[in-house]
């Protein structure tokens, strides 16, 4: 952790401390000078008076050469029992020497005291967040994501308070998505058995009225046959736009990534619509500023703009035009496609591109998935969609940034 701030005090503490006890040793071990210096200068200074007064033929300059030669006999003390390199002519000095070394060895075991203290103090600090953070982590387990930020102290353990902290603002937003998924995969999965039970029974409806009619015309027979199809198709439909849909969400689709015509990708996509259209008597009309490409997996980018130009057909008035315009730059390929038609509600706008989102306008057999999936797969290839209706026209916006 880059910021210990709880380490940088206990260190700062200790470096103080030792540097207190430092001084106050220096000051110690100057005042123990100081009386050797005054205790032996006194007795100097008396034997000196002394042979002053018995030989005053001496003069002061030979007392202070002899004090200042460095050539000493060790004769004379040694008369007395005194090595004059181990011990001392006066007696106080040992004993000062003696309480020296105690007081020495009383001051380090204080200042290894003192130091013990704040290594402890240190770790109980340490062992208190630590015990302060394991708890914050069992509350998070237990799906508590109650946290007060205010009970954080400033210490080496206050960024990763925080870091759990904003984790647990992460989880909490992840487990409230996540109950908001449950509830629209609970109501997507209402949405789709609703979707399944009409065609479902209908075909049921169908088939029963064939088996309880064996002698049943042929013309009607085929009718029912044509019925029983279409409404295969719609499940089909439905099914595979939900299996598309599936795998977006979950990831599991590997796009290719290839330069692909926009001539080429409104060409096939206009051409799985043209049986809508001859139907609704639309027609669809393409201009194109100049030939472009874009990076994408042409298949799906197919099925996203015949899923928007599906819904404009479907939407517009018969004998009108459903107009596709291609501006292109060297940033982006926009793409505007427009029909005249029953314009989507204004209240509808901000949904229309929801999940199973069937708008004022909507046709009953609407199921409300094809611009959901077409959104998905726009923006697969790092592109938006936007939509603008009023006035009879309603024109979807499709941008590809380069």
């Amino acid at each position: 952790m880059e910021n210990k701030v709880l380490l940088k005090k206990y260190l700062k503490k200790t470096g103080f401390t030792l540097i207190l006890f430092l001084i106050l040793f220096l000051f110690f071990q100057k005042g123990t000078y100081q009386i050797y210096v005054i205790r032996t200068n006194q007795k100097i200074n008396a034997i000196l008076e002394k042979v002053i007064e018995q030989y005053p033929n001496v003069s002061k300059n030979e007392l202070i050469e002899l004090l200042n030669s460095k050539s000493v006999k060790s004769s004379l003390a040694s008369d007395y029992g005194i090595d004059i390199n181990k011990e001392s002519y006066l007696p106080e000095n040992d004993r000062q020497l003696f309480w020296n070394i105690l007081f020495s060895i009383l001051f380090f075991l204080i200042l290894i005291g003192v130091l013990g203290k704040l290594f402890l103090e240190y770790q109980n600090k340490k062992d208190k967040e630590l015990q302060s953070i394991i708890k914050l982590i069992e509350q998070i387990n237990r799906k508590n994501y109650e946290i007060d930020i205010d009970t954080m102290s400033e210490d080496e353990f206050s960024i990763l308070k925080n870091e759990i902290y904003k984790t647990t603002l992460l989880l909490k937003e992840e487990a409230e998505v996540s109950k908001k998924d449950k509830l629209e995969l609970k109501k997507s999965l209402s949405d789709i058995s609703h979707q399944l039970k009409t065609p479902l029974s209908s075909i049921l409806i169908l088939l029963d009225n064939m088996i309880d009619n064996p002698n049943m015309e042929q013309k009607v027979r085929e009718e029912f046959i044509h019925d029983i199809k279409r409404e295969i198709m719609n499940i089909k439909f439905l099914v595979g736009t939900i299996l598309k849909l599936a795998q977006l969400d979950s990831n599991t689709v590997k796009f290719l990534n290839e330069p692909v015509s926009i001539s080429k990708l409104l060409t096939e996509a206009k051409e799985n619509v043209q049986a809508l259209c001859d139907l609704r008597n639309v027609y669809i009309e393409v201009y194109l500023d100049k030939e472009s490409k874009i990076n994408c997996d042409l298949k799906w980018q197919v099925e996203a703009i015949t899923n928007i130009l599906k819904n404009c057909v479907e939407h517009s008035f018969s004998n009108t035009n459903v107009t596709v315009h291609v501006v292109s730059t060297p940033l982006y390929v926009k793409i505007y496609i427009e029909n005249i038609g029953n314009p989507i509600d204004r209240k509808d706008l901000p949904h229309i591109f929801k999940r199973f989102y069937k708008g004022k306008n909507s046709r009953e057999d609407s199921i409300g998935i094809g611009l959901s999936l077409s959104k998905k797969i726009i923006e697969s290839a790092n592109g938006t969609i936007y939509v603008i209706s009023n006035n009879e026209k309603t024109e979807f916006q499709i941008t590809y940034f380069i």
